[in-house]
């Protein structure tokens, strides 16, 4: 007999059926047991009576929370006062026929009935896969599923194709400190995990996919924060021949809407259209670039996005006493002139937008630069020789020698936004199996010593200390 899911045993009084499971709770009442028989659909009640012998005894014996287990029983409708409705099918339940361990468990290290916020986080995810049975977490990467379906069905109807590229790319100065992976093959050589799909996406807007999207995976070697991971998921677009930066905001504007309305019902969008405001209005006023611009803070369903646009096109970097990117060196100046770039960095605004959530950045986007003049003055500001930035991004220049279009883009960061949608302090809670907040892995506890001989087959000595 093929197994039905809980969810489907409504639709099946008086018919027999077999279901498969979690055992999520035991009650005895005399001579009847209920359980409690959870799957990825739900719950159903199950009724084991002393009629039905070894069964029963199994049952009553043998069988303890979290076992799985296999049922063998007929569909029936409760009594009109033992109706749960609470539970998606608390109009039936089942009376088993027979049962069949699949599976013994330990008893759980916690209990995983309550939303796990008053567990130590580091024991829960030590035990991770135990941690996702509870329903919140289950619910949460339910609506993230959800969300990055619908995020790819908006894009598809609009002539988006999703590529992939690399994670295994080319060490560059791009932007923020990038984890590096040794070669074995070429001993003293590195690859760096890409810390965006960045180049890669603009290089396929120069081989002619004018409109691409990717749902990407992003790794940085970064000081941990609530909101932020050493890796992380974005949704990454770029498309050729935007009108304007407007276009490009417009349609992430259009995707969170549908998102909102059709995954978080429950949500409310303080404002449609999204507001705009410059970075010096936000700054001059609220100190901040990311302002919370809910009217009411209190409130969770309320969603105020907001769009921050102007941004300069550089800042100083005290750390290394030199200019550096605002957003990325890929950004396009509000300003053509060369010489007023190289003269007063200070004062360049950039195409460059993000777009902000009731206090936090779930995206940035930019017009991108595609004249490389324009390109080797940014890197000059920043310090880069030419002949250097050649070799660094010589792919990339020579790209854009043989032609490529006026384009933009944007990548928003999903695990913030989904934090955000889902009420949740940190986006560990929304993400299937986080790192700690110093980047520390419990379950696979990485990161960890490696052998000797991985080390030599690389070509790496560790000196000490």
């Amino acid at each position: 007999m093929k197994r039905v899911l809980n969810i489907e045993t409504t639709n099946k009084v008086n018919e027999e059926v077999l279901l498969k499971g979690w055992v999520s709770s035991i009650r005895e009442h005399g001579n009847i047991i209920f359980i409690d028989l959870r799957d990825f659909s739900g719950l159903s009640q199950i009724v084991f009576t002393k009629k039905m012998g070894e069964s029963y005894e199994i049952v009553k014996n043998e069988i303890k929370t979290e076992y799985i287990l296999e049922v063998l029983g007929e569909v029936k409708e409760r009594p009109e006062n033992m109706i749960n409705p609470e539970l998606a099918t608390g109009k039936v339940e089942i009376k088993a026929k027979e049962v069949k361990i699949l599976s013994r468990a330990k008893t759980m290290p916690f209990p995983i009935d309550t939303d796990g916020y008053e567990i130590n986080e580091k024991y829960r995810l030590e035990y991770r896969y135990i941690d996702l049975r509870r329903d919140r977490l289950k619910n949460n990467l339910k609506k993230r599923s959800d969300t990055i379906n619908l995020m790819r069905e908006i894009l598809r109807k609009k002539d988006f194709v999703e590529i992939e590229t690399p994670i295994l790319s080319k060490s560059t100065v791009e932007g923020a400190r990038e984890f590096l992976v040794p070669s074995r093959n070429f001993k003293g050589s590195f690859y760096g995990l890409a810390q965006s799909p960045q180049q890669y996406k603009q290089l396929l807007i120069s081989s002619g996919f004018e409109r691409y999207f990717q749902i990407a995976r992003c790794l940085r070697d970064e000081d941990p924060r609530g909101d932020r991971q050493a890796e992380f998921t974005q949704l990454d677009i770029e498309m050729a021949f935007p009108e304007g930066k407007e276009e490009i905001m417009n349609l992430m504007e259009e995707i969170y809407i549908d998102v909102t309305q059709k995954i978080f019902p429950e949500k409310h969008i303080q404002q449609i259209p999204f507001p705009r405001m410059t970075y010096k209005e936000a700054m001059e006023k609220y100190g901040s670039d990311k302002p919370d611009m809910r009217k009411d803070k209190t409130d969770k369903n309320e969603l105020a996005f907001y769009f921050i646009t102007d941004f300069p096109m550089f800042e100083w970097k005290e750390e290394y006493k030199r200019w550096g990117a605002c957003h990325h060196p890929f950004t396009l100046p509000q300003e053509t002139d060369i010489e007023k770039i190289k003269k007063d960095p200070a004062s360049i605004l950039a195409h460059q937008f993000d777009l902000v959530l009731n206090g936090f950045e779930i995206a940035g986007g930019s017009l991108r630069a595609h004249d490389i003049d324009i390109l080797k003055t940014s890197f000059a500001v920043m310090g880069h020789e030419e002949k250097d930035v050649r070799v660094q991004f010589k792919h990339y220049f020579d790209a854009f020698e043989y032609g490529i279009p006026p384009h933009g883009g944007i990548a928003s960061g999903l695990d913030r936004f989904f934090a955000v949608a889902l009420e949740e302090e940190s986006i560990r809670e929304v993400i299937a199996f986080p790192k700690t907040g110093d980047n520390k892995d419990l379950m696979m506890g990485s990161p960890s010593p490696v052998s000797k001989k991985q080390l030599k087959e690389l070509g790496i000595k560790i000196e000490d200390e």
